[in-house]
């Protein structure tokens, strides 16, 4: 096949892979003319284009093709890597990702858009309808990405500093600036931030930590050998973030809270009814001040049963928040 042949047969997979989809075909005629746009300087009839369409679908390119009003032939492309609400869940995803800056969020939803029809891209959300301020350095998070990602494949150990903001806004080293040496284990994206879990040389326990909250990350070339481990009970037990010691607690709930229950410890939890307003939820959790304040933030309609202990820390929290209000002093 001649060089101006394939140059017009991609020219043809361009066209029809981003103006046809299964709600948007074309003519022959208008095929044509839209191949003139691009090669003004060729030659191009009608019968050669039907050949050219033949010749794409017998290579596996799909053109569908429907008869219209008169027998008129339309063509189109349909398959797609993605389907349409593959690329809205991706999308969605990029929006809602806390730490990614609004241009960075143009460019991926940018080039997902390549992946269909300009017709089905025009359909997904714009990020500037989604803006959100970025309050870390997304150019650092990205870098971290790549150096976890890239510890984990090759096992070896990271080292890097952790830290948090001040009420200034000013970032602070934790434990005066020291070397964290951790064996990185997984990467996760769980409350629109990512977080690497792993062992925590110092102590040799499994820990997690915020990846826009790493500083002057390294990649060494030390190996180690990943000791056993279960991620998905160590996420399910880490209360979502929250750490601590693991307790075996009962909480009672109104019913109204059912689903924020199951939300927040799967469909699994062990849950059963009690009376007319209220069931018992019976789970291991990791003891921390972010359950304790959960657990808080539904007032009356949850009510820790046992252990004693964690009753009278509640009982504590309680009292300190309504001493808040029984004093004039600000």
């Amino acid at each position: 096949m001649e060089r101006s042949s394939n140059y017009r047969l991609l020219k043809i997979i361009e066209i029809l892979f981003q103006q046809t989809d299964d709600q948007n075909e074309m003519g022959i005629s208008e095929l044509v003319d839209k191949l003139r746009e691009l090669m003004p300087e060729r030659q191009l009839d009608h019968r050669t284009i039907k050949k050219d369409l033949e010749t794409l679908d017998d290579m596996d390119f799909e053109v569908v093709t429907n008869k219209g009003k008169f027998g008129k032939n339309y063509y189109s492309h349909q398959t797609r890597l993605f389907e349409t609400y593959q690329l809205r869940l991706m999308v969605d995803a990029i929006l809602s990702a806390k730490f990614i800056t609004t241009k960075e969020k143009k460019l991926l939803i940018e080039k997902l858009k390549q992946l269909t029809s300009k017709q089905i891209a025009k359909t997904l959300p714009e990020p500037v309808l989604f803006s959100q301020s970025a309050n870390i350095d997304y150019e650092l998070v990205k870098l971290n990405i790549d150096f976890v990602h890239r510890a984990i494949a090759e096992k070896k150990i990271l080292t890097y500093q952790y830290g948090k903001f001040n009420v200034d806004k000013k970032f602070e080293y934790n434990r005066n600036g020291d070397l964290y040496y951790v064996e990185p284990y997984a990467l996760i994206w769980q409350n629109d931030y990512y977080y690497l879990i792993g062992r925590f040389i110092k102590t040799d326990e499994v820990r997690h930590y915020r990846l826009d909250r790493m500083r002057n990350i390294h990649l060494t070339n030390e190996r180690f050998i990943k000791k056993d481990f279960d991620l998905n009970e160590y996420v399910n037990q880490s209360f979502h973030m929250f750490a601590g010691e693991e307790i075996r607690i009962k909480i009672r709930f109104h019913l109204h809270l059912v689903n924020v229950v199951l939300d927040r410890f799967g469909h699994d939890a062990n849950i059963k009814q009690l009376d007319e307003t209220h069931f018992l939820l019976t789970t291991k959790a990791k003891l921390s001040d972010g359950l304790i304040n959960w657990i808080l933030t539904w007032g009356h309609k949850a009510k820790v049963i046992e252990p004693e202990y964690v009753v009278q820390e509640m009982r504590e929290r309680i009292q300190q928040m309504a001493a808040l209000y029984m004093t004039d002093n600000d």
